[in-house]
């Protein structure tokens, strides 16, 4: 455990590296809830799904192989994302640090990165990571205690990838009406198929090999947890899965191939539009699979490979379509949905920018 500003015991860097991240976030204990009930008090409104957490096992074998996999295949194209988008940052904050606010879980292995590439071009980066949670906003208390010991001028959000834009509408009514960040909340992700990060590698929906792996690839922590007390709000650490953790090398293996990289173009921000286009095709796939399949509620429509399988690892699936069954990308999802006995239609086209759509069943 590790104090901040106010004396918070927080959870210090999880399994991280002491210098590559400091959570903000308490340590929780909490009674797990079985899938299937959990998702029946978040579909009838009974609790958020903030306030509960499922029990989070070891990855498989075939699952941790799969990840293997995906780091053989696409670990020179993250290592070269993380450049590409550390070379814009430091373009675009001019100041003496930069501070990188990773949101747990997802956020954090692309933050870790980023300050190391950062500090590799001279630059002070700071890494923190903090909560954010879909309905309730980013944890006001969290961002204070950053915004007292570093100002809010280069505070620059972080997360692994979009889905459909959630999270970044949740910064924006989270930051909205505060004059000390601008309009455009600046929220930093890999990839970005539906055009609402400030600041993408790319907009295609690729499987980061982070977003293989919960706990084992994130320090350790669950994903946040609402606080029932209010305050700085929690999680779960999941000392349980020690043996398994990949943390710590799964950073040392990207920052190795990022640092033998030839020269790397900055990425840049979407014009307004390419941002037009992105969003508009999204939605339109959102909006369609919605009609088809009957559901009135959104947040069952998970679309993007890395939401699409961490659905069927955490939820209720009810359908599962892929734009193409071969796809090496989308195989986590394919071994998942088999051992789970949930069918797969494979969409083609009909997925527009994304290569996996899960769609939740309803419970309510």
């Amino acid at each position: 455990m590790s104090n901040f500003a106010h004396g918070f015991e927080t959870v210090g860097s999880g399994s991280y590296l002491p210098d590559d991240v400091q959570f903000l976030l308490r340590s929780i204990e909490m009674d797990t809830t079985d899938v299937e009930e959990k998702e029946r008090l978040i579909q009838t409104r009974q609790k958020h799904y903030s306030e509960m957490i499922s029990l989070e096992s070891a990855p498989g074998e075939a699952h941790q192989a799969l990840f293997e996999r995906a780091l053989l295949q696409n670990g020179v194209r993250m290592a070269s994302d993380v450049q590409a988008l550390a070379l814009a940052l430091d373009q675009a904050c001019s100041g003496d640090e930069i501070v990188l606010v990773s949101f747990v879980r997802a956020g954090l292995p692309l933050g870790v990165l980023l300050r190391r590439a950062l500090g590799g071009l001279g630059r002070d980066a700071h890494h923190y990571g903090i909560s954010i949670i879909r309905d309730r906003g980013i944890d006001s208390v969290a961002l204070e205690a950053i915004i007292q010991a570093h100002g809010a001028q280069n505070i620059v959000f972080v997360d692994g990838w979009t889905g459909k834009g959630a999270i970044s509408g949740e910064v924006r009514r989270s930051l909205a009406g505060d004059s000390r960040f601008p309009g455009e909340p600046r929220l930093v992700v890999l990839a970005d198929p539906c055009g609402s990060a400030w600041l993408a590698a790319s907009s295609e929906d690729w499987v980061i090999p982070s977003g293989i792996l919960g706990a084992t690839v994130s320090g350790l922590v669950s994903r946040s947890i609402w606080p029932a007390d209010g305050g700085l709000h929690g999680c779960v650490v999941y000392d349980h899965l020690r043996t398994h953790d990949v943390t710590r090398s799964f950073i040392e293996r990207i920052e190795h191939q990022r640092q033998g990289l030839g020269a790397v173009i900055p990425a840049s921000p979407w014009t307004p539009q390419q941002r037009i286009e992105l969003q508009s095709g999204a939605l339109q796939v959102v909006d369609n699979l919605a009609r088809r399949f009957g559901v009135n509620n959104l947040n069952r429509v998970k679309p993007g490979i890395a939401e699409a399988t961490r659905a069927v690892m955490r939820r209720v699936p009810e359908h599962v379509l892929v734009r193409n069954t071969a796809d090496s990308d989308v195989q986590l999802l394919m071994h998942l949905t088999e051992r789970a006995g949930i069918p797969v239609e494979e969409a083609g086209d009909a997925l527009g920018p994304y290569r996996a759509v899960t769609i939740i069943r309803s419970l309510s």
